[in-house]
């Protein structure tokens, strides 16, 4: 009876946390900590950490499946990454010194929000578009974009997918698809550092449910990732949109749960 709840509830993880991944570039540690903790009664470090793990590997299939569809911008990804990585440590120590209680659930009122704005105003801009802006200006951009998510990732704890998302399409003007598949990139590296500080710190996790949940979320990033990338960019702004809404308000009645 415990296995097939261990399968049932890494299934149902997986599966939200791999479209997550792969239409939206959404950390897997927002869906799959949560499901771990309230179901499995799981200790939330560790499921955090076998969540960032599970991230890892969806991530970077999706980011793969992404470039070769050339939907991927690496050079302004990895001036955006040691952006974020450099200012989650600021906004941890930050943290700690100012112990942010009242924002525990912003990234999952972002993610719902973020679903709905998808929905309503979808993300039309055209590759094209997105290509004028000058590379200077763009380099610029992701430089303090980066440093804006990392500092609230490392402030708040989480929401760092549904950040470089909104950063990306908002304010860098990236048209959708560039958009995820940049995000996704970054997350790979983002996600594997706090995998291997979590394990390093709270020890070798419960091997079975690891597996199954890195097994799922790449299976399911993986099929998000494919229909992504040849989807009508009005049809991935919905799917994309119903993908965060769903998840968004599964998360809050998991928190209610728990």
């Amino acid at each position: 009876m415990k296995l097939l709840l261990t399968i049932a509830v890494t299934f149902f993880a997986g599966m939200g946390a791999g479209l997550g991944t792969g239409f939206a570039g959404m950390s897997a540690a927002a869906v799959i900590s949560p499901m771990l903790i309230t179901f499995l009664g799981m200790d939330p470090y560790m499921a955090v950490g076998i969540a960032l793990s599970s991230d890892v590997l969806a991530s970077a299939a999706s980011a793969y499946t992404y470039y070769r569809n050339k939907n991927l911008d690496v050079k302004n990804g990895l001036i955006m990454m040691v952006s974020v990585l450099a200012c989650t440590v600021v906004g941890s120590y930050v943290a700690s010194l100012v112990p942010p209680a009242a924002m525990g659930n912003f990234s999952v009122f972002m993610t719902f929000l973020l679903g709905v704005k998808f929905i309503v105003r979808p993300v039309m801009t055209t590759k094209e578009a997105m290509l004028q802006v000058s590379a200077k200006k763009r380099a610029i951009q992701s430089v303090i974009c980066g440093m804006l998510i990392g500092f609230i990732c490392g402030f708040v704890g989480a929401g760092g997918g549904m950040m470089m998302l909104l950063m990306l399409t908002s304010v860098l003007g990236y048209e959708l698809k560039t958009a995820v598949g940049t995000s996704v990139f970054i997350m790979t590296f983002t996600a594997l550092t706090g995998a291997i500080s979590h394990f390093m710190i709270g020890g070798t996790p419960d091997w079975l449910v690891w597996g199954l949940c890195v097994v799922f979320t790449l299976l399911w990033a993986q099929i998000a990732a494919i229909f992504a990338n040849k989807a009508a960019p009005k049809t991935l702004n919905r799917a994309t949109g119903v993908v965060l809404v769903v998840l968004g308000a599964a998360i809050m009645g998991f928190n209610y749960l728990k």
